[in-house]
């Protein structure tokens, strides 16, 4: 374990994050990202950090790299995955296309939807029928199978997904079936809804399903690349892999590549964890004294504010990291377990235009990593908002990323766009760039607004965690409008989705379809027991044979009123036994008082779903403490003082100061830049700042008075 380095690795759209700690130590880095092979960046970044060598010696360290990939959810978005067949029940191959009466834009009368992922022709059926308890009424048609294999050979189908009617209630027919063309088709990778989601809801079943048949392969040939060139280039052991979920643990990289569904959204979610593991330790901190307003809150009441360059990630975390089970990528439903994370499309690199009717928008389109944005000096002619922050003084041209040449700001690229689109507008430059700051700024409000005063929280209680490359930029702004008053930011929040990943558990998770009355339930529980004692013991034996490390099994239901379509997810006390089931309903009652302001105890709740999750502790680094407070003197920290631009009225004088330099116990007052190596920090005008013992960098509104 000694000679063991960790390595967190954030693939983003603009660049590609790497954490490393070893022995208490982090080591950060960046490189830009290699959208037609995201494993050349990561071979490049391991290659600058010295982790690369083709010589091996005894003192050689083992890696054991955590990372989380873009793979999958580029696949979705690009429509560009595997040519995938989806093989249901007689008469239900149109339920791709059919799927649900929702309307994304509620009064445009002719609406355009996304196409299945699965074309018609590739849509096929089977005579094959189980009534709604899995009583099987019509036999498999296993005479049929060699006219299947034809049909999957000639259209040259690459992976296959299997969904038959009621299977999570008996997958006999899924499993006979994938084994009769496994055998004809050895190498055709198939993907079962019993295995990926035995849960209720045909459409949503079936979508999920196609979605990890859609990008198995290429996930599975991604990693199987990575870690070959990995064993080839690494010396000593070969390399400990384990890829980021979407529900915010890790799973070994084989596990991955069979059900590439659960890696979707493994960037963000790796943000979210680290953003929480921050809080956490942050609130085991005595010296120095946090701001009193801050003493006898909990602070892991979090929103978390992940901006990067193509979009931006906002989460509410209440005490806890919250997740769901309703999810949508590109408009179709992800049925599995995810972090609770809202995303839009605002990001650094987030392009700015002027619409036909003569108004200022930004994004969602994104210059992404090539060209970049105007600044970057890669060709990019179009407005950014990294651009934008550029002419407003609020980013070094020379020190961006630390002045270490990977990237270099061009100033006046950036001023030759902002003008153009400013001529558009009749505004200078400045007046352009603060417009489109303002513009994505509202975006990103309307997020925070999602996921905090449309469920029921007012911001204004909890601490905002800004962090990726540009959240530093944008968080007083946001605060300000959101009326929270404090701001938490990380040593490191530039690469703090790669620092989450080092702070993930390896967990396994998995659910089953009850369709119970839960009073029933809590009068007899063994139904549920026995229910969840196989999920527990299925979950278990993946992550027992991967670790090896003592296990802690949670359980959760999913519960509703009966007549509703749609559920709330509560935890299930274990063992089961009928005061945990009463437990379950009355969490389910204050939750749906809590989100609809309204609950209903007398009326019969149901029981949809039960999911079990099984933990095994991940590395989990601590920042390391400072315990003594260094000089009181700032001035140290100090690199110099420029004009930035915070309002029409004009630049003010700003102090810069050096980050690396800020030592525990410092205090700043705004305005002011704080640049660091992944990031930069604006301190706004009427804002205060503190350096606590872990590095972390507390800023708080003092324009109501002191905290």
């Amino acid at each position: 374990m000694d000679n063991t380095l960790f390595v967190g690795i954030d693939v983003g759209g603009t660049f590609t994050d790497f954490v490393v700690w070893r022995k208490g130590q982090l080591l950060v880095h960046k490189v830009p990202t290699t959208p037609t092979d995201q494993s050349m960046a990561i071979l490049q970044g391991l290659r600058d950090l010295g982790l690369l060598t083709d010589v091996a010696t005894e003192a050689a360290p083992r890696l054991a790299i955590v990372h989380g990939m873009t793979v999958a959810t580029n696949a979705l978005l690009e429509r560009r995955g595997a040519r995938t067949a989806l093989l249901t029940t007689a008469g239900f191959a149109d339920i791709l296309a059919i799927g649900r009466q929702n309307r994304p834009e509620l009064y445009r009368l002719h609406q355009a939807r996304p196409a299945p992922l699965v074309v018609a022709s590739h849509r096929l059926e089977i005579d094959e029928r189980l009534d709604h308890q899995g009583n099987i009424i019509t036999p498999l048609a296993e005479a049929d199978i060699p006219a299947l294999v034809e049909k999957l050979r000639t259209d040259e189908i690459e992976s296959l997904a299997i969904v038959f009617l009621f299977s999570f209630r008996n997958p006999a027919h899924e499993v006979r079936a994938a084994e009769l063309l496994h055998a004809a088709l050895p190498n055709l990778p198939i993907s079962l809804s019993c295995d990926i989601l035995p849960e209720y809801r045909e459409y949503e079943r079936t979508a999920t399903t196609v979605i990890n048949a859609y990008v198995q392969p290429l996930v599975a040939h991604y990693l199987t690349r990575l870690e070959q060139a990995l064993t080839r280039q690494l010396p000593g052991e070969r390399p400990a892999v384990h890829i980021m979920q979407s529900n915010g643990g890790v799973i070994a990289l084989e596990q991955a590549a069979a059900q590439a569904a659960r890696v979707v959204l493994s960037g963000p979610a790796g943000g979210a964890v680290g953003a929480f593991a921050v809080a956490e330790q942050a609130m085991r901190l005595s010296t120095p004294p946090l701001p009193c307003a801050l003493t006898n809150r909990n602070v892991t009441n979090l929103i978390t504010f992940d901006m990067g360059g193509t979009s931006t990630d906002v989460a509410l975390c209440p005490g806890y990291i919250p997740t769901t089970a309703e999810s949508t990528i590109t408009d179709l439903p992800l049925r599995l377990p995810v972090i609770d994370i809202h995303t839009v499309g605002a990001g650094g690199g987030s392009i700015a235009f002027v619409d036909t009717g003569g108004a200022l928008q930004v994004g969602p389109r994104s210059a992404g990593a090539v060209p970049g944005p105007a600044c970057y000096g890669r060709g990019g002619e179009l407005p950014t908002v990294t651009d934008a922050n550029l002419v407003l003084g609020r980013l070094d041209a020379a020190g961006f990323l630390g002045g270490h040449g990977q990237v270099t700001l061009d100033e006046a690229a950036a001023r030759r766009v902002l003008q153009q689109l400013g001529d558009s507008l009749h505004l200078s430059a400045e007046e352009a760039a603060l417009g489109v700051v303002r513009v994505a700024n509202a975006t990103m409000e309307r997020a925070l607004r999602r996921v905090s005063v449309e469920r029921g929280y007012d911001p204004r209680d909890f601490v905002l965690l800004p962090f990726g490359g540009a959240g530093p930029l944008h968080a007083c702004d946001l605060a300000m409008s959101l009326g929270v008053s404090h701001i938490l930011c990380p040593p490191h929040p530039g690469v703090l989705s790669a620092f989450g990943m080092l702070m993930a558990d390896v967990t396994s998770e998995t659910s089953q379809a009850l369709l119970a009355d839960a009073l029933a339930l809590s009068t007899d529980p063994t139904l549920l027991a026995a229910t969840v004692a196989a999920l527990s013991a299925r979950t278990q034996h993946a992550l027992t044979r991967e670790t090896g490390a003592p296990l802690t099994t949670t359980a959760a239901l999913d519960l509703r009123y009966r007549g509703q379509s749609y559920e709330l997810t509560v935890p299930l006390s274990l063992p089961i036994t009928p005061a945990s089931v009463s437990g379950a309903v009355a969490a389910f009652h204050a939750a749906h008082a809590q989100r609809y302001g309204y609950a209903m105890p007398q009326e019969h709740v149901e029981a949809v779903t039960v999911r079990v999750r099984a933990v095994a502790p991940g590395a989990r680094p601590a920042l390391p403490i400072v315990d003594t407070p260094a000089t009181t003197d700032v001035s140290v920290a100090c690199v110099g003082v420029k004009p930035v631009w915070f309002a029409p009225s004009g630049p003010v004088q700003t102090t810069c100061y050096a980050r690396s330099q800020l030592q525990c116990g410092h205090r700043l007052t705004g305005p002011a830049l704080i640049y660091q190596y992944d990031t930069t920090i604006v301190l706004a005008p009427g804002w205060s700042a503190m350096v606590d013992g872990m590095q972390n960098l507390w800023m708080w509104c003092t324009l109501e008075g002191p905290p």
